[in-house]
């Protein structure tokens, strides 16, 4: 797990929820497709610093390669997005 930055984020076509974004690992970046539409506008996602599993492999989500696993709170319906309280580098080891 590590430490990424949402630096693109936009809705995925003919999805109701899903949102491709863009997060850069400390320069690395990676591809997540994500269901959190319905939780945050793309537009409020762009430069968070987020909680990142990095070792999954690869699938296709409505057609796009998701690479990356954001980490999220759930509570009912209510998704959380999970970041740092402090402002550590892009690509920092989660342990």
């Amino acid at each position: 797990m590590r430490i990424g930055r949402i630096i693109e984020a936009e809705p995925v076509p003919n999805s109701k929820k899903l949102l491709k974004l863009k997060i850069d690992l400390g320069g690395v970046v990676k591809q997540s497709v994500a269901g959190l539409g319905d939780q945050y506008k793309p537009e409020e996602l762009k430069s968070k610093l987020v909680a990142v599993v990095t070792n999954l492999a690869p699938r296709k989500i409505f057609g796009l390669e998701s690479e990356v696993m954001l980490l999220a709170a759930v509570d009912g319906d209510k998704v959380s997005i999970l970041q740092p309280d402090k402002q550590p580098r892009e690509g920092s080891k989660i342990t």
